[in-house]
C-alpha cells in the first residue's frame, strides 16, 4: 500500500474510535504517534553514525520498545501504559535528560493528547505507521513529506484549526521575495504548523548551503514561537520532517505575552515572516504590554507593532494581513504611521478572494517592507486569477506557477526596484498621498474600471465575503468599545 494510502487507512481507523471527533482531533492524533516513529527512525540514524549517542528518551518510551512489535501490546494494557505511563514520562524528561531534545519532546507532549478510547484500534494504528512509515529511505521520506503536506492542508478544512495553515504557494512566494540568506536569523513569531520555516529551511538549502558546516548555521538560523498546542505539535514534527536535529527554536509561547520593551537589541532579527492571526482577540491585559497608543485586543494589529520592534535595521518582512487593516483607522492609523515612517513599505500584494478558503473568506494581502527607511512610495499588485478561474477551491486550489508574474515584475532592492513599471495589474501611490489619505491603503486598480456582475454564484461569493468582513469589523469595534468602557471604568 502507498503512504498516503496508509495514512487514509489510519484515519478511517481512528473514525471507529469514539474518543476522536472531527478532524482537527485525528490529526492530532496521528501526529504526535508520526513524531515518536519519525523521531525513532532519525535515532536509529544517528546511532549508526555516532558511537557516542545516547537518547533523551528512556528505554521504555522509545518507539521501538512499545510500539514496534506488530504483536505487542494491545488493549487496555496499552491504552494504560500510554496515558499512565508514556505521556507522563514524556511530559516529565526533563528530570530524566538535559539534552536539548528532550526539552523539544517535552513541549511537544505538554498539551498533548490520546484521544483514542480503544486499546485495539490504537494497535491497528500503530501497526500502520509501523508498516507505512521508514523515514530513513530516502524515497520515502519525500513521499512522507509530501503526505504530511496534504495533511496540513486538510487543516483547513477543520473548522478553526484552519487558521493554522498558510498555503504553501503564498509562503513559498514570500520566501522568495525576502530571500533570508544563509546566516540571516529569520523569525515567524505566529509559527502556526511551521509553514514559513520549511520554506525558509528549502530556500536556503537551495540557494547557501554548500557544506556540512553551512547546514549548522542553517539549523541554529531559524526560530519560530506558537502557543496553541496542536500547531506547535505540527510545527515541531515537520521540522524534524525537514532535517531539523533538535527543533529546540520551536517555542510553545504566545510572543504577545512579554512587554515590548523587554526585547532588546540581542534578540532583534533579519528577517520575519509570518501569518499573524487575525480577526481574534488576545486575552485581557494582553494589550497592557505595549505602548498606549497601540494598545487593542486586535492580535494581527499588536503583531505588526511587535514584528516592526524585532526587525533589524536593514531587516526585512513580508506579513499577510486582511483587508481591514489596510482601511482601518484609529489604532490602526497610528501603526500604519508608524509602519511608513520607520519602515520602507515598498510592495503590497493583494490577493483574490478564496486564498484562505474555507477557513475564511475575507481577502488578504502580503505586505512587504524594510525596517530603517521610510516609504517615498508603495507598489500595489493585484494577484490575477488564472485563466479560467472565478475563485480558488479544494479541488482548484492556488499554485506556486502563479506568482511568476510577480517575481518578473519585482525587480531589485538593491537600486529601489527602479526598474517597476506600471501595468493593468501593478501601480504606484506616493507616502505624501497615503498621509493625505490618513494612511489608508486600500488603495483600488486605477487600471481597472468598475464592473457590475449579475452571475449568480458570483453574486453569491460576494455577499459571504462582505457578511465575513461585516463579521470581522464587528468583532473589532466590540474590541474597541471594550476598551473604551475600560478606560472609562
Amino acid at each position: 500500500m502507498s503512504l498516503s494510502g496508509s495514512i487514509k487507512s489510519i484515519q478511517d481507523i481512528m473514525r471507529k474510535d469514539v474518543g476522536v471527533d472531527g478532524d482537527a482531533q485525528r490529526i492530532g492524533q496521528l501526529v504526535w504517534m508520526l513524531f515518536l516513529k519519525v523521531f525513532d527512525d532519525r535515532e536509529l540514524e544517528r546511532e549508526a553514525l555516532e558511537d557516542d549517542y545516547r537518547s533523551p528518551l528512556p528505554e521504555p518510551f522509545r518507539w521501538r520498545h512499545w510500539a514496534a512489535d506488530p504483536e505487542g501490546m494491545t488493549g487496555e494494557a496499552l491504552k494504560s501504559f500510554i496515558d499512565n505511563e508514556l505521556f507522563p514520562g514524556l511530559q516529565g524528561l526533563e528530570s530524566y535528560s538535559a539534552a536539548p531534545a528532550a526539552f523539544v519532546i517535552r513541549g511537544v507532549f505538554e498539551d498533548a493528547y490520546n484521544y483514542m478510547k480503544s486499546g485495539q484500534l490504537i494497535r491497528q494504528v500503530i501497526n500502520k505507521i509501523q508498516e507505512g512509515v521508514d523515514f530513513n529511505k530516502a524515497q520515502e521520506r519525500h513521499a512522507f513529506g509530501e503526505v504530511y503536506e496534504q495533511l496540513l492542508r486538510d487543516l483547513q478544512n477543520a473548522g478553526n484549526a484552519g487558521e493554522f495553515y498558510t498555503p504553501r504557494p503564498v509562503t513559498e512566494f514570500m520566501v522568495r521575495r525576502v530571500d533570508p540568506t544563509l546566516a540571516e536569523k529569520v523569525l515567524d513569531p505566529a509559527c502556526g504548523t511551521g509553514g514559513f520555516l520549511t520554506c525558509t529551511i528549502e530556500h536556503k538549502r537551495r540557494h547557501y548551503v554548500k557544506t556540512a558546516a553551512d547546514e549548522q548555521v542553517l539549523q541554529a538560523s531559524l526560530h519560530g514561537v506558537e502557543k496553541k498546542p496542536l500547531p506547535h505539535l505540527l510545527a515541531t514534527t515537520n521540522m524534524v520532517l525537514h532535517g531539523i536535529e533538535v527543533p529546540s527554536q520551536i517555542r510553545h509561547d504566545n510572543t504577545l505575552g512579554r512587554p515590548l520593551i523587554s526585547w532588546g537589541p540581542k534578540e532583534r532579527v533579519d528577517c520575519i515572516v509570518a501569518n499573524p492571526p487575525f480577526g481574534g482577540m488576545e486575552e485581557d491585559g494582553i494589550e497592557t504590554n505595549f505602548p498606549a497608543a497601540f494598545r487593542t485586543r486586535e492580535t494581527a494589529d499588536l503583531f505588526m507593532v511587535l514584528i516592526m520592534h524585532l526587525l533589524k535595521d536593514g531587516g526585512r518582512a513580508a506579513v499577510v494581513l486582511p483587508d481591514g487593516f489596510l482601511f482601518g483607522e484609529g489604532i490602526k492609523s497610528r501603526i500604519k504611521e508608524k509602519l511608513l515612517t520607520e519602515c520602507n513599505l515598498h510592495t503590497v500584494v493583494r490577493l483574490p478572494n478564496g486564498v484562505f478558503s474555507p477557513y475564511t473568506g475575507i481577502k488578504t494581502n502580503l505586505l512587504f517592507f524594510t525596517k530603517g527607511v521610510p516609504t517615498r512610495e508603495v507598489w500595489f499588485y493585484e494577484h490575477p486569477y488564472p485563466a479560467g478561474y472565478k475563485n480558488y477551491s479544494k479541488t482548484r486550489p492556488m499554485r506556486i506557477e502563479e506568482f511568476a508574474v510577480e517575481e518578473a515584475w519585482w525587480g531589485d532592492a538593491a537600486d529601489g526596484f527602479a526598474g517597476r513599471v506600471e501595468n493593468e495589474f501593478a501601480w504606484k501611490v506616493s507616502a505624501e498621498e497615503l498621509k493625505a489619505r490618513n494612511w489608508n491603503l486600500d488603495c483600488k486598480n486605477p487600471h481597472v474600471g468598475e464592473t457590475v456582475s449579475h452571475d449568480p454564484e458570483e453574486l453569491l461569493r460576494e455577499y459571504a465575503r462582505m457578511q465575513a468582513e461585516i463579521a470581522a469589523l464587528r468583532d473589532q469595534l466590540k474590541g474597541v468599545l471594550a476598551e473604551a468602557l475600560e478606560r472609562d471604568a
